[in-house]
């Protein structure tokens, strides 16, 4: 705790408290049926040159911005506290601006490796460019609920060319809650919310054919 509170390592306590905050964010924000991360999204770097090339050796729009940053203030922190740690054994903590410098060195090629792992995983999850509409009809799982009429839960959806989707939907007007797990239709949806009702309730036979909730 000595360490943490250090002036020497006041820019490394910065980033892990600014990680633990985001991290409690997320976890809240995920609870309410929406996601920090899929609002920042992924950055789209078309270039390789100047910025744009060293932003992309990073990895920055292979993964989404937050994970990315989270990623980058936890690799920093921990760089950090071990340059200290290591320089207070063998002589005394270095300046907080020097200690820097090293710290920085670590977290750039941890990010890249990490980053390059992790987007192996995310896409799987994520939700590809598609026209929503195209959505309704379909068959999906319960990911985050249960889905009620209150806020918003989450679905897993595949599209016609076998993306998975991840989406914020709830039941339909006087339907039970369902939970994590149930297989789901989508009959309508308001905005980017989609209304769900349980797959063997489908009205229309199960043909996968949609129809629309009634106001």
């Amino acid at each position: 705790m000595g360490l943490f509170l250090a002036p020497e390592c006041l820019p490394f306590a910065i980033a892990a408290a600014v990680l633990a905050g985001l991290t409690v964010i997320e976890m809240l924000a995920t609870v309410m049926g929406f996601s920090i991360t899929e609002l920042l999204g992924k950055p789209d770097f078309n270039s390789h040159d100047g910025l744009a090339g060293y932003l992309s050796w990073l990895n920055v729009g292979g993964v989404p911005l937050l994970i990315l940053l989270m990623m980058a203030l936890g690799f920093f922190a921990i760089a950090g506290f071990a340059v200290q740690a290591v320089a207070g054994a063998f002589w005394a903590p270095l300046p907080a601006a020097v200690a820097v410098v090293p710290a920085l060195a670590v977290t750039f090629p941890m990010v890249r490796a990490s980053s390059r792992t992790v987007a192996r995983i995310v896409p799987h999850d994520e939700t590809y460019a598609v026209d929503l509409d195209t959505l309704i009809g379909r068959t999906g799982e319960v990911s985050l609920g249960p889905l009620d009429q209150g806020l918003p839960g989450r679905i897993r959806v595949k599209d016609q060319h076998g993306n998975w989707h991840v989406l914020r939907a709830k039941a339909a007007k006087g339907q039970d809650p369902l939970t994590i797990g149930t297989q789901v239709l989508l009959v309508d949806r308001k905005a980017d919310v989609f209304i769900a009702i349980p797959a063997l309730a489908d009205p229309a036979g199960g043909d996968n054919q949609s129809f629309r909730e009634q106001p």
